[in-house]
């Protein structure tokens, strides 16, 4: 069994892993379009192409040295891309309605409850792509829980997996990384913090392969109640 003594702090990913993106968004996605009489793609196939195309746009911001632009700036670019993939005449308006739920995202069922029993050993910290005020609205209202800190990738100008996000963040709590555990959904994600000494917690909700690479992860497992067995 592995021994996690040395580990302070969980740090979070939020999208995907600790918000259930897909189950929050698809309904207003089959809502806006039925609307529109569009029946050349599904919710759900449209939601996996616009997910997609969002990473593209992360990962392209990082190679080109842009930056972080906006967690909310790549959904929006990512937008328009996969509404002109399916024939949609990609206006203004139309994206203010398919972002709408984005706004209203909802946790998985099991994460509050895991949290409360983490919080008897780890400083837990939220690390994620997403815009500051945004993420603040989502933890206040949309998780509801109280985290010992809300960090975003904004201060360290990159988009995970960015080196400069995990060990900024080290340094920022004053603590060496490999006192840091990354608990993601996205295995990108474990991959990038396991490549800067971090500890790493996959937790495979989608029941994906992971990266053929060094840098595996510590512990997989398949959602916040596993991550508790495994960690406790």
């Amino acid at each position: 069994m592995t021994d996690f003594v040395e580990t302070k702090v969980l740090t979070f990913d939020l999208f995907g892993t600790i918000l259930d993106l897909g189950s929050s968004l698809v309904p207003y996605i089959r809502q806006s379009l039925d609307v529109r009489d569009v029946d050349s793609v599904t919710a759900d196939a449209f939601w996996e192409q616009w997910r997609y195309r969002q990473r593209i746009e992360q990962y392209q911001d990082t190679m080109l040295l842009l930056g972080h632009s906006g967690y909310l700036q790549t959904v929006r670019r990512a937008l328009n891309y996969t509404l002109r993939q399916n024939g949609i005449n990609a206006t203004s308006d139309t994206i203010d309605e398919f972002m709408h739920g984005w706004r209203y995202l909802s946790a998985f069922p099991e994460v509050l409850p895991a949290l409360t029993r983490l919080q008897s050993q780890f400083k837990l910290v939220v690390l994620s792509n997403g815009d500051p005020d945004f993420l603040d609205q989502l933890v206040k209202e949309r998780v509801v829980w109280n985290f010992d800190d809300v960090v975003s990738v904004t201060n360290f100008g990159a988009f995970k997996p960015h080196p400069a996000v995990y060990r900024g963040l080290a340094g920022k709590l004053e603590i060496e990384v490999s006192e840091c555990m990354m608990v993601s959904a996205n295995s990108f994600d474990i991959m990038g913090a396991r490549g800067c000494g971090f500890r790493g917690a996959f937790v495979n909700r989608y029941n994906l392969p992971y990266e053929d690479t060094r840098y595996q992860p510590d512990v997989t497992v398949r959602d916040f109640t596993e991550l508790v067995a495994a960690l406790l």
